[in-house]
């Protein structure tokens, strides 16, 4: 993950959470502490996605919410609720074949967007470990999509 840098225009506390745990080497940031709005603190998983810019090449990491279903895991592209697509979703649509830092452990992942029954249960695992998505589809038309990383 070297030659990967982190995505433009993230917001400073990504940013900072994001330089906290590359440094670390991942014993630091895998677990995040967050205050959303009308939740209260709560401690939740995050990972590092590296994925391929669809328009430049690049390699881009971005950190992100995950859950685990089974030894695959669970990411949510929901942008807090924008009306449209987060980039690293539109990257993993153009080239599903990425990277992960999960605590210390690095690994390739394939990318696929989960439907039907088993979005539905997905949903569900992501809303227990980050439950503000609820929040976040009620203020878009768009389907938040979900995302799973089957390891490669």
């Amino acid at each position: 993950m070297a030659e990967a840098k982190l995505a433009p225009n993230l917001p400073q506390w990504m940013i900072d959470h994001s330089n906290r745990y590359l440094s670390s080497g991942g014993t630091d940031g895998h677990m995040y502490k967050a205050n959303p709005p009308g939740y209260g603190e709560m401690v939740v998983p995050s990972l590092m996605l590296t994925t391929t810019g669809r328009k430049s090449g690049e390699k881009f990491m971005f950190p992100l919410y995950y859950g685990d279903y089974g030894n695959s895991y669970v990411i949510v592209a929901s942008k807090g609720g924008a009306p449209d697509h987060p980039g690293w979703y539109k990257n993993l649509l153009s080239n599903p074949e990425a990277e992960v830092m999960v605590g210390t452990k690095k690994l390739k992942v394939k990318a696929r967007t989960a439907s039907g029954d088993e979005r539905a249960k997905l949903w569900q695992i992501a809303l227990k470990f980050w439950p503000p998505y609820a929040d976040y589809q009620k203020k878009t038309e768009r389907e938040i999509p979900v995302v799973v990383l089957d390891p490669a």
